[in-house]
């Protein structure tokens, strides 16, 4: 790891898209080839993060949209093209809301990484970021809503878009702090944590899974009942 901060910091952001990558399995009735090209972009990002790519901001300032446009590209492919959009469309909801637990040890590592000076306080649930609300609360509604069944439906799209504005809000923070030409805020403090390996996998995958399990929920309940 490039940053010298204490082991534990890494490994739990290697468990959470662990995590988030197994509940994705899962949710695709444990298809084992939904994670080839996911793996494939863990891998690449992995190997560029450890080897610095990343964080040679002032020779570099732009290679950021090499971390973000990947995975946000097979999520656009995904959607467009009918026959996967199909295969999407049959992920299991309760799994995809189970993944966004991953949201609140996500918190905690983003929390680790501003009292060692890696992000700014912004980023973390003590400035802007309320996202840990987000992981707080997907045990519970997934639990009444796919255990119980005694959630209405309307509610649970209620609680997808706004945890999707909350991961909105935070990502929109992160760029803006980060010490690319496009920074606005946080020049004294800027995001440069999350551009190191093992935290590289925060931005490139685990976000985009988050995202498109909102996306996919939110297209299964806006569907007619049969």
């Amino acid at each position: 790891m490039n940053l010298h901060l204490p082991a534990f910091i890494g490994l739990l952001l290697i468990l959470c898209l662990a995590l988030a990558l197994f509940c994705f399995y899962r949710a695709s009735g444990n298809n084992w080839k939904i994670l080839i090209m996911p793996l494939f972009i863990v891998f690449i990002q992995g190997v560029l993060a450890f080897s610095d790519f990343y964080v040679q901001f002032e020779e570099h300032p732009m290679r950021f949209p090499i971390l973000l446009a990947p995975s946000m590209l097979l999520i656009i492919l995904v959607m467009l093209v009918p026959n996967t959009r199909k295969v999407m469309d049959n992920f299991d909801p309760g799994w995809l809301t189970f993944l966004h637990i991953v949201r609140f040890p996500v918190e905690l590592v983003l929390y680790w990484l501003f009292i060692y000076n890696q992000i700014p306080e912004v980023m973390t649930f003590e400035g802007r970021n309320f996202d840990i609300l987000s992981g707080l609360s997907a045990p519970f509604i997934a639990y009444w809503a796919y255990v119980k069944r005694n959630l209405d439906r309307k509610w649970i799209i209620l609680w997808n878009v706004i945890c999707l504005v909350l991961l909105i809000n935070i990502v929109t923070t992160a760029i803006l702090s980060a010490p690319t030409p496009l920074q606005q805020i946080e020049f004294d403090h800027p995001n440069k944590g999350v551009f190191y390996f093992p935290f590289i996998w925060l931005p490139c995958m685990i976000v985009p899974l988050v995202l498109l399990s909102h996306i996919l929920c939110i297209r299964f309940h806006l569907r007619p009942k049969s």
